[in-house]
């Protein structure tokens, strides 16, 4: 099924290169805007603002929280009913700490607070916070995809491995366009939502 779009794509092939090509377009134009400076580093609003710059031209519901439930594989993100009060809570949780940033940075993808795009968006704005508290972002190059994703698929139940994945890829180049751009690359979130009813919960 492909998901309705301002584009008028029909096709999920397409729909996904398209996606892809204008969202890192997007992203550059934010980058070199100066615009990530000056956003709350940690904030769920931020965050919003970041999916709206880079889907805003395909798709409606950016930066709007989800109306369905989701699931990818056996993994069940944040159920509606419950998404407000999860992007609440994220948002008064430390961040000083690199451990704290990482804790975040799982709870806000365990909430998954948009129908699409949230993988790319959220490491956006992991980077915001690790440049902010740290004055260090994650060099994604350095992590190996198979990897991010057991250990993100891991992390709500032991945080250990993404902690140590993604530390061992900081770096203090945080103005560099090119590791900004590696966070988006789209092979790093997972293929394939399932969206189910409520009463299947």
């Amino acid at each position: 099924m492909v998901m309705n779009n301002k584009l008028g794509i029909t096709d999920a092939v397409e729909l996904a290169r398209t996606e892809e090509k204008i969202s890192k377009k997007k992203a550059i134009e934010l980058f070199e805007s100066g615009r990530l400076d000056v956003l709350d580093a940690g904030k769920y609003i931020s965050l919003s603002e970041i999916h709206n710059t880079l889907f805003g031209e395909i798709y409606d519901f950016v930066g709007k929280i989800r109306e369905v439930n989701l699931a990818k594989g056996n993994f069940r993100f944040a159920p509606v009913m419950y998404l407000k009060a999860a992007l609440d809570n994220i948002d008064t949780m430390p961040q000083s700490t690199y451990d704290e940033i990482i804790e975040k940075y799982v709870e806000m993808n365990v909430a998954h607070p948009f129908r699409e795009g949230n993988g790319r968006s959220t490491r956006i704005w992991l980077d915001l916070m690790l440049k902010k508290e740290l004055h260090q972002v994650v060099d994604w190059s350095k992590v190996d995809k198979d990897d991010y994703l057991l250990a993100m698929e891991r992390s709500p139940i032991k945080d250990v491995e993404i902690k140590h994945l993604l530390k061992v890829a900081l770096t203090n180049e945080v103005s560099d366009r090119s590791i900004f751009m590696k966070g988006i690359d789209t092979s790093y979130y997972y293929e394939g939502y399932t969206v189910f009813k409520a009463e299947e919960l």
